[in-house]
């Protein structure tokens, strides 16, 4: 079988895409009569953040602005994206396609021949990109690949039809680790209403309750009501430029919170993003889907909406307008996290959630030496060393892994009680469904985590960064053992 066949049926397969020429929660009742004109894009990327937003239900981060644009358009519950991390999960947004099949799978690795980019097609169909930030795809961005990298925001948008991005970084893991005088900086357009009590936030149950982890929890969603704001401002430029109407305003994240066991990982709070779309011509205000959306169907979605065929070579389907596919799965991986070497597939559904640990030997706490400096890991570890950790909280400080864990995402949002072993028959019926599917994915997309990235190195697919930058790093790691030893 060749390859691009064998890619149509996978996509056939898994998003069960000739059943519906719509999502079910966005029928046709939900949609407005498109106009002919061509719409103009703009992504918005919270970056390092999850659905932490009023209208997802958050008590806790102030979206005034979000939840707007979610009234006045559509909130997507179940988006998702492929890998926990970065850069591999940008490239598959640029790209349209795994970062498992084409290369970009390592985080911080360099792909030397990648495919083209999305913008390339709406380039060729007239479309002006506008890429102001945050590149980050695991490859370079070839000569021409963007029109301008201008901050748009200040209202220089072309009159023709454009593709705009901007990243938020405010977001990101390394300004929730902030200090206070840069936190106060991050956040000085909050109102004091727009504080949080950080002895009133909720916890994930794997984190002990520490101060300093307290602390950063605060500030993350203090930090989510900081991104707030700049939607508000883009919306009110759109607004005065008259051209709110016949912009698709996107805003969504690139992975999870940037805190331990939820950035880099493949559990929900690793993946699971936000997804907000306003478009005045195509969605009735007020939608809401609970579809399982992916991020590699970014690109197929907008090249759909700006009326461009999608590309053979895609992996992602639509998910708007009148060629949206329903899926039945979304994937994710992790491989290196840049010295941290591991292999993990997952898949979910609608309900739960499988993961397959390739290397159980392979301890869940390596030390990462950009990981180690937060204070959520640093108070984690200590109070582990003190012997203070229930059960759950120990479990991320185990010296092996299990091969496999199953999560029920409904009663279990933060993956912490795993099901493999239960006894109920129609779990277990599930599971045998998602470890094929699995399976699946893992042949059809021809994954590429279990070949070394030496020999990608050797085969000329990616550069070397393996043998100086990343080998160096492990020299920094602290001499005792990641995992806990002592019982308690």
């Amino acid at each position: 079988m060749t390859r691009q066949p064998s890619r149509r049926k996978f996509l056939a397969d898994t998003s069960t895409a000739l059943a519906a020429a719509s999502l079910a929660a966005l029928s046709t009742r939900a949609y407005a009569a498109p106009s002919q004109k061509r719409p103009n894009f703009i992504i918005l990327i919270g970056e390092d953040m999850s659905p932490d937003i009023g209208c997802y239900g958050s008590a806790f981060s102030q979206t005034p602005n979000l939840d707007k644009l979610a009234a006045q358009g559509a909130r997507f519950n179940n988006c998702f994206t492929h890998c926990g991390v970065c850069a591999p999960s940008r490239s598959g947004m640029i790209t349209g396609q795994y970062p498992t099949a084409i290369g970009t799978h390592h985080m911080r690795s360099t792909l030397l021949r990648p495919p083209p980019m999305f913008t390339h097609y709406l380039q060729q169909a007239g479309y002006q990109i506008i890429w102001t930030n945050k590149t980050d795809f695991n490859f370079e961005v070839p000569k021409g690949g963007f029109d301008s990298k201008a901050d748009w925001r200040k209202g220089d948008l072309p009159s023709g039809p454009f593709l705009a991005f901007f990243n938020i970084f405010t977001t990101h893991e390394s300004q929730v680790r902030g200090t206070a005088k840069v936190h106060a900086r991050n956040t000085e357009r909050l109102k004091p209403a727009d504080r949080q009590d950080p002895n009133a936030l909720p916890l994930p149950p794997f984190y002990p309750d520490t101060p300093e982890i307290r602390n950063d929890v605060r500030q993350y969603h203090e930090l989510c009501t900081a991104d707030d704001y700049v939607v508000g401002d883009v919306m009110e430029m759109l607004e005065k430029k008259g051209l709110a109407d016949n912009t698709v305003v996107i805003f969504t994240g690139d992975h999870g919170r940037g805190m331990p066991r939820m950035k880099r990982w493949c559990y929900d709070d690793g993946t699971h993003l936000p997804l907000i779309v306003r478009w005045p011509d195509g969605i009735k205000p007020g939608t809401v889907s609970d579809e399982l959306v992916a991020m590699v169907d970014l690109p197929a979605t907008i090249l759909s909406l700006a009326g461009i065929d999608q590309p053979a070579a895609f992996h992602g389907v639509p998910y708007l307008g009148d060629a949206a596919r329903r899926r039945e799965y979304v994937f994710a991986h992790r491989d290196r996290m840049d010295e941290a070497f591991d292999r993990i597939r997952s898949v979910r559904d609608s309900r739960y959630r499988y993961v397959r640990n390739f290397q159980p030997e392979i301890p869940y706490a390596q030390y990462i030496n950009y990981n180690e400096l937060n204070p959520i890991m640093q108070s984690w570890r200590a109070t582990g060393r003190a012997g203070k950790l229930n059960l759950t909280q120990r479990q991320f400080f185990a010296k092996i892994k299990p091969p496999e864990e199953l999560y029920d995402c409904q009663s279990d949002p933060h993956n912490a009680i795993n099901l493999i072993a239960t006894a109920d028959a129609a779990v277990q019926s599930r599971l045998v469904d998602l470890r094929k599917a699995l399976d699946h994915w893992i042949d059809e997309t021809h994954d590429l985590g279990a070949v070394p990235e030496i020999e990608l190195i050797a085969r000329g697919l990616v550069a070397d960064r393996l043998t100086t930058e990343y080998n160096e790093r492990l020299n920094l790691h602290p001499k005792e053992p990641p995992y806990l030893e002592s019982p308690g």
